[in-house]
């Protein structure tokens, strides 16, 4: 469980695109707080508020933004950056997937922050022995095909630290879903990025065709940027197989939402025009 004293992380999300209204803004941000609070944190222990504002201007300075926009201008700019003070903050593109992908980025900022963290254990790649992972909890089960619904709102599967045990293990959660069923597994439109400290290169396993296959990215240096976001921006691929088969699955989210908030609201306005009639 979650320590009571852990420090308490500030998120702020905030739409620059006309094509996401205040409305669906606060749905998305409450489903983020709820999944930040009931899956992630007992399970990665962080502790974190998620919450909805306007304009950029308005958010706090000690706030870590979401900024959601039409256009980020390069595959690469999406994910998590660093300001002049070295605080987070992420960027999504719209698209029909921008929940998930806000569920994700959330996420991964949460667990790591500056985009370096990582965790060593045996490379998956044969004649590699022990590599540096970075932790990226969501990557290896990205694709929609994983994701699951937080008050009707599409969220990103994540993998737990068990991930990155050295066997499997009978009765151990991988992911939260449970999708994942095995250390390091890389799922179907998912990946993996580890550092070879033998030839100072990072290496990926990716599953964006029939079979996961391996790369090799070279030598990365923080002095261009995070790591994490070096390597997305070297892993095009990813948007496309993380939208694949959303838009239902989004539209009947919130479909269901929308119906059972609009009950719930009928029922209360009509029990409060009873208390003001005296009744």
């Amino acid at each position: 469980m979650m320590s009571s004293s852990a420090q308490i992380i500030h998120l702020a999300m905030v739409s620059e695109t006309k094509n996401v209204k205040v409305k669906e803004l606060l749905k998305v941000s409450s489903a983020l707080q709820k999944q930040v609070i009931r899956d992630l944190s007992p399970i990665w222990e962080v502790n974190a508020t998620v919450d909805s504002f306007a304009d950029l201007e308005d958010v706090p300075a000690d706030y870590w933004p979401i900024i959601v926009r039409d256009d980020i201008h390069t595959p690469g700019a999406a994910g998590i950056h660093l300001d002049k003070n070295g605080s987070p903050f992420a960027l999504v593109q719209h698209s029909a997937a921008w929940s998930l992908t806000a569920s994700h980025e959330c996420i991964e900022m949460l667990c790591d922050p500056n985009g370096n963290r990582v965790i060593a254990g045996q490379s998956p790649k044969p004649k590699q022995g022990r590599v540096l992972f970075l932790v990226e909890p969501c990557d290896a089960s990205e694709a929609a095909a994983y994701a699951y619904t937080v008050n009707g709102i599409t969220v990103s599967d994540f993998y737990t630290p068990h991930f990155f045990d050295p066997m499997k293990v009978a009765g151990v959660r991988y992911s939260y879903t449970g999708a994942i069923t095995a250390p390091r597994e890389v799922l179907p439109g998912g990946y993996l990025s580890w550092q070879n400290l033998e030839d100072d290169h990072w290496y990926q396993e990716v599953y964006f065709d029939n079979k996961p296959s391996f790369r090799d990215l070279g030598p990365l240096t923080q002095a261009n940027g995070s790591i994490r976001s070096q390597i997305y921006s070297k892993t095009p691929e990813t948007r496309q197989h993380r939208e694949n088969g959303l838009n239902f699955l989004t539209a009947a989210g919130l479909q269901q939402v929308d119906k059972s908030g609009y009950s719930r609201a009928q029922q209360l306005h009509a029990q409060i025009e009873s208390l003001n009639s005296g009744h």
